[in-house]
């Protein structure tokens, strides 16, 4: 049976851990190359040490335009066109509205909102008709809850994002779409400030409002993503693919 992305040339951003790493097995598995990012040279290099050699890295940092152009460059300089773009990379911050200050607010919405934008304005030009555009938004983002403002506000923004970008891009052929993964126990949350017990607390609150009754799977996600990547969504776009296990929509 024929692999659903051969020959495609994919970014990843956050690409080291969780949902992008996953996302990159599996786009290798369907016979895609991929570029993935992460901060940590370190963190780079164990990754694409573990997926082999259709995978290659680059340390980058969402926030930092001059960054951005490095791995711009880098790309056009591997894989010349791109063909999937999936903007990943992404930061959970949570605490009392009274408790947030100005440099929180700013580190919530560079990485979520402004490292988005930025990636997709710097990737675009190695984009080309038939191009997908994946970016990582949340079940949040039609949701509320305390001490979640700046989260899934950001996240709301991406689901935006998606939106207006299919309806500009759309003319060159290229596709936008958002990705909402539901309760997906990663690493991302150690790296938030809802780590540890406040995480475990968060999950048995939300089990029980999700009609499948648990989490979902890092692999559950990395498929929806193939999904969106591949021909099989050619007449899908701004749309935003929510995979909760039903809890946005119950």
């Amino acid at each position: 049976m024929a692999r659903r992305l051969e020959n495609k040339k994919a970014v990843i951003t956050g690409g080291t851990t969780g949902i992008g790493f996953e996302t990159a097995k599996r786009y290798i598995e369907e016979g895609a190359a991929v570029l993935i990012t992460g901060r940590s040279q370190q963190k780079v290099e164990e990754a694409v040490s573990k997926l082999g050699k259709s995978a290659q890295g680059i340390a980058a940092d969402s926030t930092n335009l001059k960054e951005l152009d490095k791995l711009a460059k880098e790309a056009k300089k591997i894989f010349e066109k791109v063909d999937i773009l999936f903007a990943n990379a992404g930061l959970g911050i949570f605490g009392p509205i009274a408790d947030i200050d100005e440099k929180t607010y700013y580190d919530q919405f560079d990485v979520n909102v402004k490292g988005v934008f930025f990636t997709v304005q710097k990737m675009l030009p190695l984009l080309s008709k038939g191009s997908s555009i994946i970016l990582t938004s949340s079940t949040v983002n039609s949701k509320g809850m305390a001490e979640a403002s700046l989260y899934f506000a950001s996240k709301a923004a991406v689901r935006s994002f998606a939106r207006c970008m299919a309806a500009e891009l759309g003319s060159q052929g290229i596709r936008v779409n958002s990705l909402s993964p539901g309760l997906i126990p990663t690493q991302f949350f150690n790296n938030s400030t809802l780590g540890g017990s406040a995480f475990s607390q968060f999950e048995e609150i939300l089990i029980k409002s999700v009609p499948l009754g648990r989490p979902g799977t890092l692999l559950e996600i990395a498929n929806a993503a193939v999904y969106l990547g591949s021909d099989e969504s050619s007449y899908i776009t701004a749309e935003d693919l929510v995979v909760d296990g039903g809890w946005q929509n119950v």
